[in-house]
């Protein structure tokens, strides 16, 4: 219905629905209706079949990709933790009031974020909360600013100038980390030419009307070239891609 005849709310009730079908979206949720379009044009059910193996490699890519860019966002938020507890205490906040404020202000420290509010607020041992938060991967800085936490307070050191020098350091190795995956770029640019020439390629074909869904699908020569031409393509890609991730682990640098 429409509130005071201005004819607005009708619009934005879609644009929260679409908002929430974007959000919820899963991109293996493709693979069903794509192999029903390619088996339309090929005239053969195989589409349907090989559909079943894409979808668990679909979704496996984009678990990956989403842990990869959780690991980032918790390297960042560790990286801002040391600056903001840096700043608090040179403020004249005490360490456990500092640590708290710092922790509530960043958002992607993990699962062991609550663990490390509670040691802070309640006297509980701060450093072992710290080390264990830092097992979650990408949150590994945190193994520093719990020796910062031990040092000062142990020794008396200052504990602003350890954690100023750890945000240092962590900076550093994250310039480092960016620099490396600028320069991998190019391979994996590869991989991805590699992956959509045989599209380009079909195409082509089929702009020419040589049906080529139809060839590889529809006739046994036409599939084993598809067999062949399939597991060169996933060769190739698997092998660009085999490359990047040695650099990234000699580097160190997370997937």
């Amino acid at each position: 219905m429409l509130t005071g005849g201005t004819g607005q709310e009708p619009p934005e009730t879609w644009r929260r629905a679409l908002a929430r079908l974007r959000a919820g979206w899963r991109p293996e949720w493709w693979c069903p209706p794509g192999a029903a379009a390619v088996a339309l044009l090929a005239g053969s059910f195989a589409p349907l079949v090989l559909a079943l193996p894409a979808w668990p490699v679909v979704r496996r890519v984009r678990r990956t990709r989403a842990e990869a860019l959780a690991r980032a966002a918790r390297a960042d938020a560790v990286v801002v933790l040391c600056g903001l507890l840096a700043g608090e205490v040179r403020a004249g906040s005490g360490p456990a009031e500092a640590l708290a404020h710092a922790v509530n202000a960043c958002g992607e420290l993990g699962p062991a974020r609550a663990d490390i509010l509670a040691a802070a607020r309640f006297g509980g041992d701060v450093p072992a909360a710290l080390r264990q938060a830092s097992r979650v991967p990408g949150a590994e800085g945190l193994v520093g600013l719990a020796a910062c936490w031990h040092v000062a307070l142990d020794r008396g050191a200052g504990l602003a100038v350890g954690l100023e020098r750890l945000e240092r350091a962590l900076l550093a190795d994250r310039d480092q980390r960016a620099d490396l995956l600028a320069q991998l770029s190019g391979a994996r640019a590869t991989a991805g030419l590699l992956a959509a020439l045989p599209l380009l390629g079909l195409l082509l074909g089929s702009a020419v009307g040589a049906a080529p869904l139809r060839v590889l699908f529809g006739s046994a020569p036409g599939f084993v070239c598809l067999v062949i031409g399939s597991g060169l393509e996933a060769a190739g890609v698997w092998w660009c891609l085999w490359l990047v991730r040695q650099a990234q682990r000699g580097a160190g640098v997370a997937r």
